[in-house]
């Protein structure tokens, strides 16, 4: 007969995944039994008996502060992937009593996240009120990390990002110009169009690296022979929106965001002689995941009905 199983060789199970991701955040195994509802000692044999089955060692106990091993740091991306992937599951089978009705979490990066999704989801809650959303919005390359673990269902983001085709399924959704902005009493907010080397003049207000706006525009204007002149680096799309309204310079910013400003006689848009800044917003998800009814729903329509009201003509 083939020897008994000891206490120490159970399968791992959910909940020593659980408690090995919430020390792995805090740290604490005081702070992890009182977020989890549970002992110190329970939380302590669950992850000894994790890193039994693993045969590794996933926390050091240095001066009684705890740190992630390299064996943990590793473990914590599949732990990530192991709890999303069965709460996404429990999703779906409870949408499919009701597809108009659960949650839909997704991530859009920042311009699409502040200034189109808003607008999507308003019109979506109108035909499924009990219908809720998560919206990450976040870097590009924290919204792909995000996908890699299965924490959101998919991403709204320009098609500018590089990502594997082998892997991830695209759907276009609409286009996004960008546009030169000027303050309405600037020189420039008087003219019908300027040209590319008039900008070398100008203070130009742009994000530092890393923005994949920024190296969408650095490529797209050395294409053009647009030189640029001294710049000024502001991290936030408002505060150079705020910028430019002030005075402090001109920029080249996606139209959908700061379309209000412009009709609001806040900020002009002037055309740049032969130059044109364009690119696609698509929809991104796993090749392999099953999306769960709603959301397989929300995508349908999204990309085979109008956008709402002013981000129609982007189709």
């Amino acid at each position: 007969m083939p020897a008994s199983r000891s206490r120490w060789d159970e399968p791992v199970n959910i909940n020593q995944i659980e408690a090995f991701l919430v020390l792995a955040e805090c740290l604490s195994v005081t702070e992890t039994a009182r977020r989890m509802h549970c002992t110190q000692p329970a939380v302590t044999m669950r992850i000894r008996m994790l890193e039994q089955e693993l045969d590794t060692v996933l926390f050091d106990r240095i001066a009684k502060r705890m740190h992630l091993t390299q064996q943990g740091v590793a473990f914590r991306d599949y732990a990530l992937q192991v709890v999303n992937a069965l709460g996404a599951a429990r999703e779906h089978l409870r949408q499919m009593g009701d597809p108009l009705s659960g949650t839909i979490h997704f991530g859009a990066s920042n311009f699409i996240g502040i200034y189109l999704v808003p607008a999507i989801i308003a019109q979506h809650k109108q035909r499924a009120p009990k219908l809720a959303f998560e919206l990450d919005i976040a870097s590009s390359a924290e919204l792909v990390r995000r996908l890699e673990a299965n924490s959101v269902e998919f991403l709204i983001v320009s098609d500018q990002i590089e990502l594997d085709s082998q892997r991830f399924l695209f759907r276009n959704l609409c286009r996004d110009e960008l546009v030169l902005i000027t303050a309405p009493d600037h020189p420039f907010a008087r003219r019908d169009e300027v040209a590319p080397g008039e900008l070398a003049k100008e203070t130009f207000l742009i994000k530092p690296e890393p923005s994949a706006t920024r190296q969408f525009l650095m490529e797209r204007m050395r294409r053009s022979g647009i030189r640029l002149g001294p710049e000024m680096h502001i991290s936030s799309l408002e505060a150079i929106k705020q910028g430019v309204m002030h005075g402090l310079g001109v920029s080249i910013v996606s139209r959908m965001a700061v379309a209000q400003e412009i009709a609001g006689g806040l900020l002009a848009e002037v055309p740049i002689a032969g130059a044109a800044f364009e690119r696609g917003i698509r929809i991104v998800h796993h090749r392999g995941k099953l999306l769960s009814p709603a959301t397989a729903r929300f995508l349908d329509l999204l990309v085979s009905e109008p956008l709402p009201g002013r981000f129609a003509a982007l189709r």
